[in-house]
């Protein structure tokens, strides 16, 4: 009998101490599984959209990021606004040209920013840096002739975060969520059931706890098939706004097909720029 609770013993041991070490490797790299930085250089803006100048984004932190400005396209009816894009947490500034071309042929400007450590930028992203980077953006913008009250936020998924924070900052003249989440950990949770996943999470992105005294209109967009982003929490999203403008869903649509980039996203974006100009 003693014997078999020895072996018990070191049995639980042992599990504990593989527990133990996963859940320490998670706390250690858990940044590698929220941030998939495309981290190559990308070309001149000029050469990717028409009309478009490389802009660059200087952070209180001492950072020089790069970003593009796309004015809006010759020829068509000018809003007068600007559209600030806060991108997810993958790839870099290139793989939204077509998203920033859809804007500018709406009349729109479009500052597209790219985080710390993205598209060819010095540093590494955690929820303080983008939250730096964005009001750096922010004020770029204001450069260029476009003020916080002619500016639209627009957040894709992480970036719904990071625009979130900034509107309770600096609050613009609209805010339009892309697949906007709850809470960060409330998307952890989903994929990562087994996990204390709450306890181990530092950045944490608060969408709901950002926007609970808003009066900054909000537009929620989000895919009904969603299979990164939850489409109940972005419900949730909708449900709670204070100051929600409009709700697009947008049917059989997962979290990055193109028509997530395209124009029925675009055109929710213009609609909220026409409300509050």
């Amino acid at each position: 009998m003693a014997s078999w609770r020895r072996r018990v013993l070191r049995m639980v041991v042992v599990v504990v101490l593989a527990l133990g070490l996963v859940v320490g490797l998670l706390w250690w790299q858990q940044r590698q599984l929220i941030y998939f930085p495309d981290r190559s250089a990308v070309p001149p803006a000029e050469t990717v959209i028409d009309g478009a100048r490389d802009v660059t984004v200087r952070t209180e932190d001492g950072l020089e990021l790069g970003a593009w400005f796309v004015p809006p396209l010759p020829g068509v009816p000018d809003r007068g606004m600007a559209v600030l894009v806060a991108p997810g947490n993958g790839g870099n500034r290139a793989g939204r040209a077509d998203f920033a071309e859809e804007l500018q042929r709406l009349g729109l400007a479009v500052l597209l920013m790219d985080y710390r450590g993205y598209g060819g930028n010095p540093g590494s992203p955690s929820e303080d840096g983008l939250a730096a980077d964005a009001l750096a953006a922010a004020e770029a913008l204001e450069e260029l002739g476009y003020p916080a009250a002619r500016t639209i936020y627009f957040g894709e998924s992480l970036g719904g975060g990071v625009v979130a924070a900034l509107q309770e900052q600096r609050p613009p003249a609209g805010l339009v969520l892309r697949s906007p989440f709850t809470e960060l950990a409330d998307v952890g949770a989903e994929h990562y059931p087994w996990l204390p996943v709450r306890l181990l999470l530092r950045d944490r992105f608060p969408v709901l706890d950002h926007l609970a005294d808003s009066e900054v209109p909000v537009t929620v967009v989000y895919g009904d098939r969603d299979s990164v982003v939850p489409t109940k929490l972005s419900e949730r999203v909708a449900d709670e706004a204070p100051a929600l403008f409009e709700r697009v869903v947008i049917a059989s649509a997962d979290h990055n097909d193109p028509v997530m980039f395209g124009p029925q996203v675009a055109e929710a974006v213009a609609r909220l720029a026409d409300e509050v100009r």
